[in-house]
């Protein structure tokens, strides 16, 4: 491979990489691989169209055939502000040049908004995936509220070609319930009009902030987040790694196993992951986890060390998108190809 991963790694990459036996065995869970989708989604309610569609994405770009993904989400003019996402490189205010993007730095699927697809879609269509997101937070209203709002249809989605369509719930936020519901229904649509579903499984509340930790991304928070997210059949769910554990007991509601920390989490991320993973029945939803937040630098360094721990614990991959516009075209694709590079060395197994 052309990325030294072990160098990337630094003091991480005996922990990361050597011999270790996670607290969950992978006797437990679905393995990814090429034939993931006949192993798990064959006997589901999943029609044939559906199928295809997912066959689709995992079957494009460097990953293709592997079980593991590579995605491009592009929908933080929205999310982050244009400002905040295009302004380092004014090109991106271009949807084609994120097409470009994702093609060039051998994707299996782009995720973005309506607006962006619309613009692109005749030439685009069939070069490669569309995952188009149908629900936003916008950044306009002031103060602004954790809530994602419909910005157009699944049917619309499926006219202008789209492979799957991808929705935000804000699980834990006071309008989280409305949103499972409305995302629920826009599921079984796109399931009906024959396409994947993807869904990013966020936390949001203040309440999960306590004595100076954010618990929005602690490992059994959000791996409950995940198992609501599957329970709503999407077939492919979208996290963010963890970084904290304890979540319930230390924010004080709800309940948990008590051994649960003791004798299936622990602090490894490995094992923090491969408890995400078991929230989706076993590994029968494929998770991919995001590439990190953007630091300015060493982000080839965190965007390595995110897929290997994805990979190690089972996940199927990366939706990296982020860290692009601050970055020129050459190193946004050295930095892609970095993260599928840890998912075809084939020295990096399964923990």
């Amino acid at each position: 491979m052309s990325t030294d991963i072990r160098s990337l790694l630094w003091d991480e990459k005996e922990m990361l990489l050597d011999t270790y036996i996670p607290k969950i065995p992978k006797s437990l869970l679905t393995l990814p691989g090429a034939d993931f989708i006949d192993r798990t989604f064959l006997y589901s309610d999943r029609s044939p169209q559906v199928l295809k569609s997912l066959r689709n994405i995992y079957s494009h770009g460097r990953l293709a055939g592997t079980g593991y993904l590579s995605i491009l989400p592009v929908d933080q003019g929205i999310e982050h502000t244009a400002n905040a996402s295009f302004t380092p490189n004014p090109e991106y205010f271009d949807p084609e040049n994120i097409i470009k993007l994702a093609i060039d730095g051998g994707c299996n699927a782009v995720a973005t908004t309506f607006g962006a697809f619309a613009s692109v879609s005749r030439k685009y269509v069939g070069k490669i995936p569309f995952i188009v997101k149908i629900n936003h937070n916008e950044q306009m209203q002031y103060p602004n509220i954790p809530h994602q709002i419909m910005f157009w249809s699944v049917e619309e989605a499926w006219r202008l070609g789209a492979t799957a369509v991808g929705a935000t719930v804000y699980f834990g936020s006071p309008l989280s319930r409305d949103e499972i519901s409305e995302i629920a229904r826009a599921f079984e649509r796109a399931h009906e009009l024959g396409m994947a579903t993807v869904l990013w499984c966020y936390l949001r509340n203040d309440g999960f902030k306590k004595d100076g930790v954010n618990y929005e991304t602690a490992t059994d928070l959000v791996s409950q987040a995940n198992h609501l997210g599957v329970t709503i059949k999407a077939d492919i769910i979208k996290q963010k790694m963890s970084e904290t554990n304890n979540g319930f007991a230390n924010i004080g509601f709800w309940k948990e196993w008590k051994d649960v920390f003791e004798k299936h989490i622990g602090n490894h991320p490995i094992d923090m992951t491969r408890y995400q993973v078991l929230n989706c029945y076993a590994g029968k939803i494929g998770l991919i986890n995001s590439g990190g937040e953007s630091k300015w630098e060493g982000d080839l360094a965190q965007a390595v060390r995110t897929a290997v721990i994805n990979k190690r614990a089972w996940g199927h991959g990366l939706i990296s998108g982020r860290k692009a516009f601050q970055k020129s075209r050459e190193e946004w694709v050295k930095l892609l190809h970095a993260i599928q590079d840890v998912y075809l060395d084939e020295s990096i197994t399964i923990a």
